[in-house]
Parts: structure tokens; sequence; C-alpha cells
């Protein structure tokens, strides 16, 4: 009975988010995995997933299953690093989630450096600007905007950070500067999506008060890397968070409007939540390249702040 090789195989199903995906991971048929699986349901006497032809469904004994699974295998990951730390030899597979913006400019070129130092590191990196769960889909750390509304992460705030709205030179220079919030009515705006979801309801606090102002589109990405590009060209306004847009302010080639107000995609962002925070799940071990890289993401944000 191979409980640890049980364990791993779930794992790997709920990651991978299917028995064929994880299968193929593993060498084995999807008849193979089925067995596989429902032998460990039948040993505990519980249901852990909930299959159908196109999805899996995590139980709640399922979901406390894995999150047990994964402590259990990040344990004997960091019992296998401490062996070879006398070397300081690093590896497994190191799994990070970061914004597109984010990652492109700040996260990825952090990494290729680790890995450098580190060759036995493999490295997987997930740029997506929408809402992801850290911990069901097995990442080790995230960076990401704002507070995390999962209770089991643990946060660290990297950098204080803010929304601004910018634009190129270009695009102020033939369609005006805009004074007050409203005058964003007026102008070409370009709007992040999120969850399917356009934040095309921007909220300020102006000198004159709270002030929320709808906003008509001119274009609308899900990525954020994206709506950067567009205001560069000159294509309109946009909200950002301050580090994505920092090198290009710097440089001149985009300018903040509106510096008088704070601003936010909600309500509740306007007074704060837009610092840059690290997530990881929260567990008694951590794998030793967790740690280590959690350290590199201080040291780089700590004189990036340093360097403003």
């Amino acid at each position: 009975m191979d409980k640890l090789g049980d364990m791993d195989l779930f794992v790997r199903v709920v990651k991978n988010k299917g028995l064929a995906a994880a299968g193929r991971e593993v060498g084995l048929s999807p008849a193979s995995m089925s067995a596989r699986i429902k032998g460990l349901e039948d040993r505990y006497g519980v249901r852990l997933l909930i299959r159908s032809t196109r999805r899996i469904t995590l139980t709640d004994e399922g979901r406390r299953f894995f999150e047990d699974c994964v402590r259990v295998l990040d344990a004997i990951d960091e019992t296998e690093s401490r062996l070879v730390s006398a070397s300081q030899a690093l590896s497994g597979q190191l799994r990070v989630t970061t914004t597109a913006d984010l990652g492109q400019q700040h996260i990825a070129p952090l990494l290729d450096r680790f890995q450098q130092r580190h060759p036995g590191v493999s490295v997987y990196l997930h740029l997506g600007d929408g809402l992801v769960n850290i911990i069901e889909d097995g990442f080790d750390l995230g960076v990401r905007y704002g507070l995390p509304g999962d209770s089991r992460l643990i946060s660290r705030r990297l950098a204080r950070s803010r929304r601004v709205l910018c634009a190129a030179p270009t695009y102020l220079a033939t369609q005006g500067t805009p004074r007050h919030p409203d005058d964003l009515r007026q102008h070409r705006c370009l709007v992040m999506v999120r969850s399917a979801e356009p934040l095309a309801t921007w909220h300020f606090n102006s000198p004159g008060g709270p002030v929320s102002v709808p906003i008509t589109p001119a274009r609308l990405a899900s990525d954020g890397a994206l709506v950067r590009r567009w205001a560069l060209e000159g294509a309109g306004i946009a909200m950002k968070s301050y580090w994505d847009v920092a090198a290009d302010l710097a440089a001149g080639r985009l300018v903040t409007v509106l510096d008088d107000c704070t601003l936010d995609f909600e309500k509740k962002g306007v007074d704060g939540g837009a610092d840059i925070q690290l997530l990881y799940p929260s567990r008694d071990y951590l794998p030793q390249r967790s740690r280590r890289f959690m350290d590199e993401l201080v040291h780089y944000f700590d004189a990036l702040q340093k360097g403003q």
C-alpha cells in the first residue's frame, strides 16, 4: 500500500483539474487513474471527488484531504531539501502566480536569476490578472496587489503602491488633460476586465469629496500588460498600479493625471489596499526553494523602494 504515492497522485489530479491530465504526467491511463482514486476513496470510506465528463469537483472531505496531502508532501520535500542543504543544492518545482505587468517586468527576471543560481529548480510562472486560488491551483507563492480574500493565506507586504491614472504625452497633447474625475467621461479610457466583468466604474477621493465615475471604455482587455501597451501607444487613459508603470513614468513615456485624487477600481480600495503582497499557504512547512525565493523577493522590493 503506497500511501505517499496515492497522496501525490491525488494532489496531481486536483492541480491538473482532471484524471487524464494527471495520468499523462505519471504515465497512467484514465482507467488506471480512476481505479487508483476509487481505491483511495474505498480505503477511507469517503468520497473525495465528484467526477463528470468535463470536470472534477472536490467534496468537503476531498478539500481537507488535498490540503493535508500538500502539507505532508511539503514536509517530505523540506526534509529532502535539508539533506542537501550542506551543498546549497535546491531542487523541485517552484510555482509562482502574479499579474501580467508585474510578472513580466519584475518577477520573471528575478526568477531567471534565481534559476541560474539554482539550476536544480524548475520554474512555473503563471501570469494573469484574474482571480487565482493559490491553494487549490497548487501555487507555492503569489505576488499580487491588495490583501487576499482567502483566510488560509499568509500575506506579507513587499512594497507600498497605489493606483494612478496615466497616459502618453501625445494623447494629452491632442485630447487635453482632465482636471476633475468627471472630465473622464469625455476621454478615451482603457479598461481592465476581471472575471469577465469590466472594471468600468472608477472611484476617487477628490479634494471635493468622493466621486464615482462610470467609464465608457474605448478599449477593454483582461491583460494589464496590454492595457499598459495601449496607453504607451497613445490610445487613451489607463488606471494602473504604480509599479506597473514606474519605469515608464521615470522615462517620460507616460505621465500621470488627476494627481490630487486617490483612486481605485473599488470604493473600498480608494484609501489603500493596492500594496504589493507576497501570499503563500498557511503551512507548517515550506520547501526550502520557496523560502529562498521569498527572501529574494523581499530584498528586491526593498531595494526598488529605496531607489524610488
